[in-house]
């Protein structure tokens, strides 16, 4: 007799109260909202300046990343070399991958000092020696530096999921250089921290130098990120590489999580200062700060239903945790997966809001899930403002740079902004890879 093993699909939005951790949703056949604005494995590459990048993948799977450097126009640092069935057939994969390359760069005006192949799943399905491949693109042009990548969707559900892997790989071009003591790299971030942040408050207070990949403009500059004592990072998909810089250079990894929680953003502070050796900082006024930016938020948001997704903030349960502990009106939630260090953020809310609706946003059923709402809605993120037909709408993504209580701060302001004056929400949502400048 045969069992099922996963929860029926379900056709609508769950009560909170119903969340089951970490999935609140079955997974299948998975449906893309038109909101783009989320960086892919083109915008990530991207920040490697002077690079060049090199698809070589079937046709159909080239699409959708030509598509992405043409709209960054990028396509000056950017290559493809198509597989085609009978590349397949005649099992002679390698050859292709070394001798397209190689053409590519042949032609190519001027020598990039690094080059980000990409592989993809078609290579592992037929055991394609990618070792023998690099070694032999390493032998033809010594003067460049190779690192591999993937394009690789196979690898969604098992080890590392392609976006940790391509952060991973972002950095992987680095060779090994003296440590500086007073330079911190902020690692595995789309967009650069905020000169608010409580966290580049802390380091510019003692003189620390910041780096991070996404401002470097040369290739120079980017590999002074090997020489930084010191790495960051406030995103779980940043991890495995500063594990990875740690175990090659001996740089010391510093895990800093995002949140919108007071406890745990003074805990992550606290924690940084005594890693670098340095007085913390008065928690106090800053703390005050983001308590007033916040009631002041309130006094021109008023009533109105916020929808918050996952794909504005890493914490989309803190931020709601946060936001109905001020005297938000939050509605709804659009998100498929509870990170870990969302589970507390989740027991809270099911006391505080269990009637707090939870959509998911790639269940096929969205599609035919009404995108009007019979009351004015601040969407914070792409995805809620689509979801729910707004014009008001915070358009931020992956957490935009905001970190600690400065970032509480200038959230509450984006949101009276975003309140009070509509934006094209259809304009803004198309743009692929928003605030991405890496070309």
């Amino acid at each position: 007799m045969l069992n099922r093993v996963q929860r029926p699909q379900t056709t609508a939005a769950i009560p909170l109260l119903q969340a089951q951790f970490p999935t609140p949703f079955s997974t299948g056949l998975t449906y893309s909202p038109p909101a783009r604005g989320g960086w892919n494995i083109v915008h990530v590459g991207m920040q490697v300046p002077q690079a060049h990048l090199i698809f070589v993948c079937a046709q159909g799977c080239l699409r959708g990343v030509v598509l992405t450097a043409a709209e960054m126009g990028a396509q000056t640092r950017f290559s493809t070399v198509a597989i085609r069935t009978q590349d397949v057939l005649n099992g002679d994969l390698e050859a292709l991958l070394v001798d397209g390359v190689s053409d590519i760069l042949t032609k190519l005006p001027e020598k990039p000092p690094a080059v980000l192949v990409y592989t993809s799943c078609i290579h592992h399905f037929m055991g394609t020696d990618l070792k023998l491949a690099y070694r032999q693109l390493r032998q033809r042009f010594p003067d460049i530096q190779f690192t591999d990548c993937y394009m690789n969707p196979i690898m969604r559900k098992s080890g590392l999921n392609p976006d940790q892997t391509m952060r991973r790989q972002l950095y992987s071009l680095l060779q090994p250089a003296p440590l500086v003591a007073r330079a911190v790299n902020i690692i595995g971030n789309d967009f650069k921290l905020q000169p608010q942040s409580d966290l580049v408050r802390l380091l510019q207070q003692h003189q620390f130098k910041i780096r991070e990949a996404v401002t470097c403009t040369t290739y120079k500059q980017y590999q002074q990120l090997a020489t930084s004592q010191y790495n960051i990072t406030t995103r779980p998909a940043a991890k495995p590489a500063a594990e990875m810089l740690a175990q090659r250079f001996g740089q010391i990894h510093l895990a800093l999580p995002f949140s919108f929680n007071a406890q745990e953003i003074e805990q992550q502070l606290t924690k940084l200062a005594q890693a670098i050796n340095v007085p913390p900082l008065d928690y106090q006024p800053l703390r005050a700060a983001a308590k007033q930016a916040l009631y002041q938020a309130r006094q021109v948001v008023g009533s109105t239903e916020i929808a918050i997704d996952a794909s504005a903030t890493s914490r989309p349960l803190g931020l709601a945790r946060l936001l109905l502990t001020d005297g938000f009106n939050v509605t709804r939630l659009y998100l498929d997966q509870i990170g870990s260090a969302e589970k507390a953020d989740l027991l809270a809310l099911k006391q505080m809001a269990p009637d707090l609706l939870i959509f998911p946003t790639v269940q096929p059923d969205m599609r035919q899930v009404s995108r009007h709402t019979a009351n004015k809605v601040l969407a914070i993120g792409q995805k809620a403002a689509y979801f729910c037909g707004t014009n008001y709408f915070v358009n931020l993504i992956q957490d935009g740079g905001l970190y600690g209580f400065g970032g509480i701060q200038q959230l509450a302001q984006m949101m009276v902004a975003a309140v009070r004056e509509p934006k094209d929400t259809q304009a803004l949502i198309t743009v692929k890879g928003w605030g991405c400048h890496c070309s």
